[in-house]
């Protein structure tokens, strides 16, 4: 069972309330409020000045948060401490993410729809696996690839976040609407529910609850579903309002709206999934379209047991979820931080494709072709995959890959009575001497 807080001690509460604290007490808040640490972490911290008690200073980190806390969700007393770091983060993120490409030509506008291809997949693939589906990488990429009809559950669910992420690309300016919400739960849930009719359909009971499988307790019961309705205007008055009466920031507006669907779980099964879609939603209609490139669920999900525990942390500390937006912020750095050594990594490998421009009859996307044989030389390609890679018509796909077999570089073989596929022809080496 997690630690619950320790009652506030009243003068200690009041002394840093009223800004009757000493430098170095408040040196130690900031520190502790910089990765919104809980109880169990601040009890721990040293060294402490003089006279000073663990419960002491968590007092005067409450003291600290109720002074910049705004009240998000009036009906369950959910508020939010928007600290310092937490600003700061936002205010960076506005930066790098409106400087991130400062101007595009034709080639930097086939190199973003490359990337913007591979994340879609990441983002399914880490949101997918989350909630359960255990499938590789490796085979989830190659199924999307190869757009490969899903064989089982897992599958099935990955190819499901993958269309409701495509969905909401292309639908980012609507507005969220009860009909817009279960749409996009059916597009996540059809046919991975135990119970086919509760796809795209709120709960009718109380008998949802988030469970702890291993310790064989029930961490989270949320409200009663006679709230869904409420529940609904409040979530569609958030997302859509653009002149609401307490200004938040949009990025922390929507990690509150995640934080709104998971706190309600409308849904018998598919509430995390969707939380992290209207999130990604949002972030596009407010045109934050630098998330379109980011797998941020590859971040959570290598943090699963964090992501969870600032749940609990909130529920356990009166509903603040300064824990959970933290976190978030947190993830969405790492997140674009592995965007930017992504592309690093794909212009070295443009470079490299370069020199096959220089030494062969190609253009830009057929030298990238030609370096994915380089690296891999048993690699076996088909129109689809190409099609997929560099978000191309199948036509321009069958095109760029019929003169590369036409030069010699490749040669084309029949994988099926349907499927053709290209592998390295007898000139590539040749090709890659002169490169």
């Amino acid at each position: 069972m997690m630690e619950l807080p320790p009652k506030i001690e009243k003068k200690a509460f009041s002394d840093a309330l009223f800004g009757k604290t000493s430098e170095e007490i408040n040196f130690l808040v900031d520190q502790i409020n910089e990765e919104y640490d809980y109880w169990d972490k601040v009890k721990y911290k040293k060294p402490l000045p003089n006279g000073v008690t663990p419960e002491m200073l968590w007092s005067y980190v409450k003291a600290s948060r109720l002074k910049q806390s705004v009240m998000i969700w009036d009906k369950y007393g959910i508020k939010l401490c928007v600290t310092s770091h937490i600003q700061r983060l936002c205010h960076e993120f506005d930066m790098l993410f409106g400087s991130f490409w400062s101007s595009e030509n034709d080639s930097q506008s086939a190199e973003r729809k490359y990337y913007l291809a591979s994340s879609l997949m990441e983002e399914a693939i880490y949101s997918s696996q989350m909630e359960g589906a255990s499938t590789t990488r490796v085979v989830a990429k190659e199924m999307l690839r190869k757009n490969k009809s899903p064989q089982n559950k897992s599958q099935q669910m990955i190819v499901n976040n993958y269309n409701t992420i495509q969905y909401i690309t292309q639908h980012r300016n609507d507005p969220l609407t009860e009909e817009n919400l279960l749409h996009i739960h059916r597009l996540m849930t059809e046919n991975t529910l135990d119970d086919p009719n509760n796809v795209g359909r709120f709960r009718t009971n109380d008998e949802v609850v988030v469970a702890d499988v291993v310790a064989n307790e029930i961490v989270y019961t949320p409200p009663t579903y006679k709230e869904i309705p409420e529940f609904l205007d409040a979530i569609c008055y958030m997302f859509n309002e653009d002149n609401p009466r307490v200004f938040l920031h949009p990025i922390i507006k929507g990690i509150v709206i995640h934080f709104m669907l998971a706190y309600m779980h409308p849904f018998v099964d598919g509430n995390g999934r969707t939380a992290r879609a209207l999130f990604y939603w949002y972030m596009l209609k407010e045109n934050y379209w630098l998330t379109e490139y980011m797998s941020i669920s590859r971040v959570i999900a290598k943090s699963k047991k964090t992501y969870e525990k600032t749940f609990r942390y909130s529920e356990n500390d009166e509903n603040d979820i300064g824990y959970f937006v933290a976190y978030n912020l947190r993830a969405l750095k790492i997140s674009f931080q592995q965007l930017t050594d992504y592309i690093q990594r794909k212009q070295k490998e443009k470079k490299a494709a370069n020199a096959f421009m220089a030494s062969g009859n190609v253009n830009q996307r057929q030298a990238l072709i030609l370096q994915q044989f380089a690296e891999d030389p048993d690699l076996v390609l088909t129109v689809k995959e190409v099609q997929s890679r560099f978000s191309v018509a199948s036509m321009t796909a069958r095109k760029d890959l019929s003169e590369l077999v036409q030069q010699g570089y490749l040669q084309e073989i029949a994988i099926n009575k349907v499927t053709r596929g290209y592998l390295r022809g007898l000139d590539f080496n040749e090709l890659k001497n002169m490169k």
